[in-house]
């Protein structure tokens, strides 16, 4: 199906992000394994039920837990590559229904108090019990412009249901948002000088930029989760010649380069399909990583024709893919050698040299079948919980802390309900993607 990245990304009813919480500690990717313990909610109001409750019953552990490929947990498995595990906090694979005292509203701070105080009724609490909280809640009368909403990072989801099953569009891209990623748009650069670029649209090469599940996540975004091990990791520290294999293909190799810019960082990562990912995205790819925040990289994009799947139009599988870059106020230039057929040559000059100039077109290997991803997709087992928290011990139930930031994508208009506080928005389209920051107060 051919939809926009926007429209992939807004997935028709909105999704939604929160930033108050705890980061999902994730473990070494060298040597460990992280098991989230996850609690899927039903939720309903006082005035409003789920139409067919016994059908979200039967949905609900096939979504987050179910050993076919579009459940979270088989997903994240493949992503992570067995580094990341989702699995069931207690035995049902779920909690409810769990009726509340308020009356059907948008409200999600008052939504997730009220759960977790039903829920430490019944003995279970956060932190001790479970590590994710995920409310799914009857979508009729709420009045959410949004389908999902995620606190970036931190362990609450929020999924406004339409019928009787939440997809893992939804769901996996509102986790994400828990591991701390946010929307990835696009930052057109046509003059081929990073030093003057336009965001425009989203980058459509990750599941947070409009590319769906499909996607994956990007090269940074794997770095922001600790999905790459160190040897897969380079930080460049000088001029030469690297050798990247696909970022979510099998074997060993270099996945991503990590090359200073100034104050901000560039990542290159070479993609080729591999298991359940990137069957439309081939050939090298450059982000923008703003002073070290891996999970607010933005995708480089040096088309003059701007017609690529960031932007509402049909493109191939490699029409965004860098050839070179070069940032002359940080004296970084990349350029591509060869790519195609699971790897490709990447060079690097941290010394001013325009390696434009000297590197023709590169030269593209025929593409041979996808590759593997070094692991299978079943949900399964994972090891002991080795987590540990970060970030504000002392976070309150609510999930409306004075210090947020709040994205939303799609809905039915340009506009989400937000707490009062003080918000900035920005909106970018008509309805499709409003980003809101709340600023702790004095």
């Amino acid at each position: 199906m051919n939809t926009s990245a926007l429209g992939r990304i807004a997935l028709a009813t909105g999704i939604t992000v929160l930033s108050a919480g705890l980061l999902p500690a994730t473990a070494h990717a060298d040597d460990a394994v992280v098991e989230r313990r996850t609690l899927p909610v039903l939720v309903e109001f006082a005035d409003s039920s789920f139409q067919d409750a016994a059908a979200v019953k039967a949905s609900t552990p096939d979504t987050y837990f179910g050993a076919k490929k579009d459940s979270l947990a088989s997903f994240f498995s493949e992503l992570s590559r067995g580094k990341y595990r989702v699995v069931p906090a207690v035995d049902e694979q779920y909690v409810g229904p769990v009726k509340l005292s308020m009356a059907a509203a948008c409200d999600y701070g008052e939504i997730n108090t009220q759960t977790q105080k039903a829920l430490a009724e019944r003995g279970l609490v956060r932190g001790e019990d479970y590590d994710s909280l995920s409310m799914v809640f009857p979508a009729q009368k709420t009045g959410c412009d949004w389908a999902g909403l995620g606190s970036v990072p931190g362990p609450y989801t929020w999924i406004n249901l339409y019928g009787t099953a939440g997809g893992l569009g939804v769901v996996g891209h509102e986790f994400g948002h828990n591991l701390g990623l946010g929307h990835q748009m696009r930052s057109m650069c046509t003059d081929g000088d990073l030093v003057d670029c336009k965001e425009n649209g989203t980058s459509a090469k990750s599941m947070m930029g409009g590319g769906g599940t499909a996607a994956g996540i990007s090269a940074p975004e794997m770095i922001r989760a600790d999905w790459l091990a160190d040897s897969e990791k380079v930080k460049v520290a000088k001029s030469g010649t690297y050798t990247l294999r696909s970022l979510h293909g099998d074997g060993n190799g270099i996945r991503a380069l990590d090359i200073p810019m100034g104050e901000d960082r560039l990542v290159v990562e070479y993609r080729h399909a591999a298991g359940s990912f990137d069957q439309d995205i081939e050939g090298v790819h450059a982000y923008r990583v703003p002073k070290v925040n891996y999970g607010s990289s933005t995708l480089i994009d040096m088309t003059e024709a701007n017609k690529t799947a960031g932007n509402e139009a049909p493109a191939d599988a490699d029409a965004d893919a860098i050839t070179s870059v070069i940032d002359r106020a940080s004296k970084v230039s990349v350029a591509v050698v060869a790519s195609g057929g699971g790897r490709a040559e990447v060079k690097v000059s941290l010394e001013g040299a325009d390696l434009s100039a000297d590197v023709d077109t590169p030269a593209t290997a025929a593409a041979p079948a996808a590759e593997h991803t070094a692991t299978d997709t079943d949900a399964g087992d994972g090891l002991p919980d080795k987590t540990e928290a970060q970030g504000n011990a002392d976070e309150t139930a609510s999930a409306t802390a004075d210090s947020a930031d709040l994205a939303a994508t799609g809905g039915d208009s340009n506009t989400v309900p937000i707490a009062a506080g003080g918000a900035a928005l920005l909106l970018v389209g008509a309805g499709a993607l409003v980003l809101m920051r709340r600023r702790e107060r004095a």
